[in-house]
C-alpha cells in the first residue's frame, strides 16, 4: 500500500472523460483529446546511459544494470546510492516544469522488484518505504495524468538493461512462474488504482516484450495481454490497459482485443537509430520516415499512443546500447539543433494522427538530445507543444 500511495500521488485529481461506450469512462478523453507526455526514465529503473555517473562511481565494469548493481556491491552502499537517486532525480520542481510545458501525461517506468523480490534476486528495494517519506509529489497542484508502466518482469521480457537484467536471451516467457508473478503484480496494481482512474487512467502491464524472438514469445505475450486485462465479466473498471506491440507491425495486431473489450490501447515505440540503415539517414530521410507513420496510426483500430520516441537521431549517447558498448554513429553534425526542432515537430504531427505521444525522456545526465527538459531550455522543443514553427513539414 505505501508504494500505491506514492504512485497515486504522482497525479492530481481532475477528469475530462468521453467514454468509448456508456459503461466505460476513462480518466482522459482518449481518442478525442491528444496525449502529450514525457517519460520519467531512469528514476525507479536505472539505465546506464541516462545516469552513467551512478555506474561509473561503482568502479566496477561488470555492473551494467540494476540486477548487477545489487549483486556486485555491498548492500548498504548500493541502497544508499539508490535512495539518494530516488529522492533527487525527479522532484516537485520537475513535475511543475512538466505541467508548465503544456504536457498532460507522465509515464512512470517501474520494475517488478518494487513490489516483490524473489529468493536469490539481488535487487535493492526500498521504493515502498520511500513512498512515505520526503518530497511527496502529492503536494503538487497539477493535472498530470499518470501511466504506470511495468518496465521489468521476472526473467527479463527482452534482455535489455532497462528491464532490470541484461542478458543475451530473455527468459520471462519461457517460465510460467515468471508470467504468473508478473500478472499477479499487475492485478494487484489494478485493484489498488481502479478507483483512482481519474488520476491514474492507464496501466501498461509490460514494456517491450521481445516479440522479435518469434512465436514462442508472441504466443505468451498475447495470452498475457488478455490475462492482465483490468476486468472480467464479474467486475467493472475504467482503467485503460496499454499493451505494447512487441516490436511487431501494427497490421499484426489488427482486430486484437477489439471485440468484447473496453479500454484497450496500443503502445508503439518509434526510434530511428537502432539499425545501421536508419542511423545513416540524412536529415530529410529522418523527417520523411517520421511523417510516414501518420497514416498507419490514424487507421489503427485501437487507441494508439507512441509511448517512446525522441528527437535524437543517433545512438551516440554514452552507453545507449549498454554499458561498455559503442555507437553506430560517430561524426560531427552541423545545424543539428535546427534539425532536431524540425524532426521533433514532424514526429509530433505524425503521432497525433493517432492518440498522441509520450517522449523518452524528461532528463538525462549527458544526452541532451534525448532530454525534453534540455530541449525546452535550448529551443528545439517549444514551450507549448502546439506552438509549431514547421506545421506543414509533413505535407
Amino acid at each position: 500500500m505505501p508504494l500505491l500511495n506514492r504512485l497515486l500521488s504522482l497525479a492530481a485529481l481532475g477528469v475530462s472523460a468521453v467514454p468509448s461506450v456508456l459503461s466505460f469512462q476513462p480518466g482522459f478523453s482518449y481518442g478525442s483529446e491528444k496525449v502529450r507526455g514525457v517519460n520519467l526514465g531512469g528514476w525507479l529503473v536505472l539505465e546506464p546511459w541516462i545516469t552513467p555517473s551512478i555506474f561509473e562511481n561503482t568502479g566496477n565494469d561488470d555492473i551494467v544494470d540494476e540486477w548487477t548493481f545489487g549483486e556486485y556491491q555491498d548492500y548498504d552502499t548500493a541502497k544508499a546510492v539508490l535512495q539518494d537517486h530516488w529522492n533527487s532525480w525527479i522532484t516537485e520542481d520537475d513535475f511543475a516544469a512538466i505541467a508548465a510545458a503544456g504536457l498532460n501525461h507522465v509515464r512512470l517506468p517501474v520494475g517488478y522488484w518494487a513490489f516483490a523480490v524473489g529468493s536469490g534476486e539481488p535487487y535493492i528495494t526500498g521504493q515502498a518505504r520511500l513512498c512515505e517519506e520526503g518530497h511527496s509529489p502529492g503536494r503538487r497542484t497539477t493535472s498530470l495524468k499518470l501511466v504506470i508502466d511495468l518496465h521489468g518482469a521476472p526473467g527479463s521480457q527482452n534482455g535489455f538493461d532497462n528491464s532490470g537484467q541484461r542478458m543475451s536471451y530473455p527468459t520471462w516467457h519461457s517460465n510460467q512462474t515468471n508470467v504468473d508473478r508478473t500478472n499477479a503484480i499487475i492485478k494487484t496494481i489494478i485493484s489498488m488504482v481502479d478507483s483512482e482512474y481519474e488520476t491514474v487512467p492507464i496501466i501498461a502491464p509490460l514494456n517491450e516484450p521481445a516479440g522479435f524472438d518469434g512465436d514462442d514469445v508472441l504466443t505468451v505475450v498475447k495470452q498475457y495481454w488478455k490475462d492482465s486485462y483490468p476486468y472480467d465479466s464479474s467486475t467493472e473498471s475504467n482503467t485503460v490497459e496499454l499493451i505494447h506491440d512487441a516490436f511487431q507491425s501494427l497490421s499484426y495486431w489488427d482486430g486484437f482485443m477489439v471485440d468484447g473489450y473496453d479500454g484497450v490501447a496500443m503502445d508503439t515505440h518509434i526510434y530511428q537509430m537502432f539499425s545501421d540503415e536508419q542511423v545513416a539517414y540524412n536529415y530529410s530521410q529522418h523527417i520523411e520516415e517520421a511523417c510516414s507513420h501518420g497514416s498507419s496510426l490514424a487507421d489503427f483500430d485501437l487507441w494508439i499512443i507512441v509511448g517512446e520516441w525522441t528527437p535524437a537521431s543517433t545512438d551516440c549517447a554514452k552507453w545507449l546500447n549498454g554499458r561498455g558498448t559503442g555507437a553506430r554513429y560517430d561524426g560531427s553534425i552541423s545545424d543539428y539543433k535546427t534539425f532536431m526542432r524540425q524532426y521533433w515537430e514532424a514526429q509530433v504531427i505524425s503521432y497525433e494522427k493517432g492518440s498522441g505521444w509520450i517522449q523518452w525522456t524528461w532528463k538525462a545526465e549527458n544526452a541532451d538530445d534525448w532530454s525534453y527538459q534540455a530541449g525546452l531550455k535550448y529551443g528545439w522543443i517549444p514551450q507549448d507543444p502546439t506552438d509549431l514553427e514547421y506545421p506543414d513539414i509533413c505535407d
